[in-house]
């Protein structure tokens, strides 16, 4: 699931970030937006291959504990295969994790080359096989046993013409169909192509091919792709095209739409649009201090089963609003989610959901469900404690109905009901040093509840995380 609250990081909500491993590490925040290569523009100025070679190292330790509540106990990782009396109730995992890129210049020419390297480490401080695996920060093997470590890396060639760039290996990529997650101890990484232009002004086109992922706790690179909610047993296509735009004409408004399919299985369409409305005149510096804005966030997903259909039958649309008041440090948000289907809202990849009600425990994306979040967020740098903020999210989803989920299809294992319900309620506590020698030094505490009855598919769970990361480099 992915968070609706910021993440370690440094988010909470549509775009989340690395987990939990042995290796713990740092996590640049830089890194979710030059890594990806969706986002960002190219560096029209270029010194040179070398010249302009960047590198960075993000040290990074979590700990997160889930307490499964009501009789309930993990199904994921070792504990699935073991007899139920031996399962446990409840995940632990604590892991240190060390991120290392390197993204070179571009050599001189009409057509300029380069490369991008990652390397990921990542170490098990505690976690054992009755604990591990639903969490996805530790590494399993296959038969589910939790293991020491992880050690891998990847690398991307990349060429530009004048301001369009062809990156082709493994690589992070952001954008709202197809986006890597970093909201553990490593990051999720893809294999595959990614085209990024913006010969336009104001306007970034991408189109992109993947055909594998490694995810957030994989011991190895060269996975088949991830699909979130379908069967594991279930067949599906094993690549995913997209293509997309992102326009900005003016500086209060966004609007993208993208479409994108996964072979065989099903496509899905996109748009999003984020409007900001000042409510208030921020010409003077008592005025700027108390300004208000008024924001709009509108996400839209359409899926169809395309092809041979493997999943079966799917014809699901999925939206959310999300309207958010700030004024001087506070923030409230109120969203609304709603999703139009027999099935299940699914994506490919861990972080291609920027639904408003996307939450840390639970997607909200059940068929036909509903939903509603309050949500408040305050800045304390204006109490005299800058770099320190905290936040709070309720979320209530209702109307579930799973009675038509076709018996033949990917979806029937998740055993939705009818008359599914569910809430959610986040605490989170985000700290970061801002000048000094512990410059970039983050500590995230998080605290999350989900309960639910049983005609709604996910486990009622009590969550604790806390994550410290710190950069190097950059």
């Amino acid at each position: 699931m992915q968070p609706a609250v910021p993440s370690m990081s440094v988010q909470y909500g549509r775009k989340r970030l690395p987990q939990i491993g042995k290796c713990c590490g740092a996590v640049l925040i830089a890194l979710a937006g030059t890594a990806s290569g969706a986002e960002g523009t190219p560096r029209e100025a270029a010194g040179g291959f070398v010249e302009d070679t960047r590198w960075s190292l993000l040290n990074r330790t979590v700990y997160e504990r889930r307490n499964y509540l009501d009789g309930a106990t993990s199904n994921g990782g070792r504990n699935a295969a073991l007899p139920k009396t031996r399962r446990s109730d409840y995940a632990q995992e604590w892991g240190y994790g060390l991120i290392g890129t390197v993204e070179s210049g571009f050599t001189p020419g009409w057509i300029g080359f380069g490369a991008d390297a990652h390397v990921s480490l990542a170490r098990n401080l505690s976690g054992d096989d009755y604990r591990v695996g639903k969490i996805r920060m530790l590494p399993v093997d296959s038969a589910g046993y939790a293991q020491d470590g992880i050690a891998r890396g990847g690398i991307a060639l990349k060429a530009r013409v004048s301001s369009t760039v062809l990156k082709v290996g493994e690589q992070r990529v952001k954008t709202p169909i197809f986006s890597s997650s970093d909201t553990r101890l490593l990051p999720e990484t893809m294999r595959g192509w990614l085209v990024t232009s913006n010969e336009f002004d104001k306007l970034t086109l991408q189109a992109g091919r993947f055909t594998g992922s490694t995810d957030r706790n994989a011991r190895s690179t060269g996975n088949p792709l991830i699909v979130n909610y379908l069967d594991p047993k279930s067949p599906r296509g094993d690549a995913f095209d997209f293509a997309g735009a992102t326009w900005k004409g003016i500086p209060s408004l966004a609007i993208s739409g993208y479409v994108g399919r996964l072979k065989d299985t099903w496509r899905t369409s996109y748009l999003g649009a984020f409007y900001t409305v000042p409510l208030q005149d921020g010409g003077s510096a008592s005025a700027s201090a108390s300004a208000s804005t008024l924001s709009f966030d509108l996400q839209v997903y359409r899926s169809k089963d395309t092809g041979r259909a493997l999943a079966g039958r799917v014809d699901n649309t999925t939206s959310s609003l999300m309207t958010t008041y700030a004024h001087g440090p506070h923030r409230i948000g109120l969203g609304w989610q709603k999703v139009a289907g027999d099935t299940p809202f699914d994506y490919v990849t861990r972080g291609a959901i920027w639904l408003g009600n996307a939450a840390q425990l639970s997607d909200f994306n059940a068929p036909h469900e509903q939903s509603w979040q309050l949500r408040y967020e305050v800045d304390a740098a204006q109490w005299g404690a800058p770099g320190l903020s905290l936040g709070a999210a309720y979320i209530r989803g209702s109307g579930i109905d799973g009675s038509r989920v076709p018996a033949r299809g990917g979806y029937a294992w998740l055993g939705y009901g009818r008359g599914g319900e569910h809430w959610e309620r986040d605490l989170w506590l985000r700290y970061t040093v801002r000048e000094g020698r512990a410059k970039g030094l983050a500590l995230l505490l998080r605290y999350g509840e989900h309960r639910n009855n049983k005609a709604q598919a996910e486990l009622p769970t009590r969550q604790i995380r806390v994550a410290v990361e710190y950069p190097i480099g950059g």
